[in-house]
């Protein structure tokens, strides 16, 4: 498929096992709840870029883990081949802070989650990869 735009997400628990989201303030889907992530640069691999991802929009240091799965995001044009890297917390008590493309960020519990306006096909996505939250 040709027109696909290269983007990442990190999926991050904390030490309670609470899954991290932030509020999307642009589109596609701006005010809707998502793991953290966006567009990978040039000359950036998948790791570097979720790294960057989640610091630039929570301001949480994370280190890449492995892929947990793909998911293709129809925007119209462009559309957005999404790689979803399982990513630890340098500091698992630490506290996000929505900073670049969310207007918020939280952990929050699977009873949370599912209250939330997620992005499209979030939770279920996560389900199937056995990745909601714990608690």
């Amino acid at each position: 498929m040709t027109g696909l735009v290269a983007c990442v997400g990190g999926i991050v628990f904390d030490r309670r096992g609470r899954l991290l989201v932030v509020r999307r303030a642009n589109d596609p889907d701006a005010g809707a709840w998502s793991v953290p992530g966006g567009r990978v640069e040039a000359g950036e691999d998948l790791a570097a870029a979720v790294v960057r991802e989640v610091a630039e929009e929570t301001g949480l240091t994370v280190v890449a883990g492995p892929e947990a799965g793909r998911v293709l995001v129809p925007a119209h044009a462009p559309v957005y081949e999404v790689v979803d890297l399982v990513c630890t917390p340098t500091d698992p008590d630490a506290h996000p802070v929505a900073g670049d493309d969310a207007t918020d960020a939280a952990f929050v519990d699977r009873a949370t989650l599912g209250s939330l306006r997620c992005t499209p096909g979030l939770v279920a996505t996560l389900d199937g990869w056995g990745l909601l939250p714990r608690c």
